[in-house]
């Protein structure tokens, strides 16, 4: 069943790095953001109920939007394309991308992507900030300062597939939706937060082992960030509004085989059909 949207004349939310706030700064402003109504139980990722405030068309643009402005703050310290951290980067993303197509998998996931249109495109920032984020439509940025932290193809993979997750699962649109609802408390919002983390976790984990990746890398990038925050004695910028290191770390060590075998699976060819076909 294809959701509903309330009306909005141009709105976004974030994770991590950028809030709602973001839409003064652009200088957008809601317009009857009203909580979504028809939003039935199981539409969401992992069949959960999932209100929305963006249409396709308004998520694209509005993350086309915010990304543009990235990019004029930080202008002078975009790597050129041309560089090896911009290579890695865009191949990884590429192969992700490719794994997101793979049908099966939205399904196992209950990823809808029906009506979406993506402009994938990946830069990597110059910055010491141990961080990424992806918006709404595909656009992906990740500093410099996480790359020392992910010492192998498979860890940044960990990074990339959890920001394509957010990205997939509609996370923003989501957060909006809950703000603009008038209904979320700030220690239920901080919840919300921490759920929307695992959820990206949970299907990151997915991405990055149907994409060829080794998914217990994933384990083992989180278990070095969380070294790197009690060394620091404070959280970095990716793990903030995070679940905490032992939630996660457990919830992974769940998912991870499950990961496997459903990649085992799809290569063997033992999937079921689709519905009605």
């Amino acid at each position: 069943m294809a959701r509903r949207w309330s009306s909005i004349q141009g709105c976004m939310s974030r994770r991590g790095l950028f809030c709602v706030g973001i839409c003064l700064a652009i200088g957008l402003a809601p317009l009857g953001c009203g909580f979504p109504e028809g939003v039935e139980e199981g539409e969401g990722p992992g069949h959960r109920a999932q209100p929305l405030s963006l249409t396709p068309d308004q998520e694209r643009e509005l993350g086309e939007r915010a990304y543009a402005q990235v990019l004029r703050e930080y202008r002078g310290r975009i790597l050129s394309p041309d560089r090896p951290e911009v290579k890695r980067v865009r191949q990884i993303t590429a192969r992700i991308i490719r794994a997101a197509g793979i049908r099966p998998l939205q399904r196992e996931i209950n990823l809808d992507l029906q009506g979406y249109q993506f402009d994938w495109e990946a830069n990597v920032i110059h910055s010491q900030q141990v961080n990424a984020f992806a918006l709404p439509g595909g656009k992906i940025a990740v500093f410099t300062g996480i790359l020392p932290v992910a010492q192998d193809d498979d860890q940044l993979a960990t990074v990339l597939s959890h920001e394509i997750a957010h990205v997939l699962a509609h996370h923003a649109s989501e957060r909006l939706a809950r703000e603009q609802s008038g209904r979320v408390g700030f220690l239920s919002r901080k919840a919300y937060d921490r759920g929307q983390e695992s959820e990206a976790d949970h299907i990151g984990v997915f991405l990055m082992t149907f994409a060829g990746y080794d998914p217990e890398e994933a384990i083992r990038f989180w278990q070095r960030m969380q070294r790197i925050s009690e060394d620091r004695g404070q959280v970095p910028e990716f793990l903030s509004d995070h679940p905490s290191d032992a939630h996660r770390l457990r919830a992974l060590e769940g998912w991870v085989p499950r990961a496997r075998l459903a990649k085992r699976a799809f290569d063997e060819g033992r999937i079921a059909p689709e519905r009605g076909r």
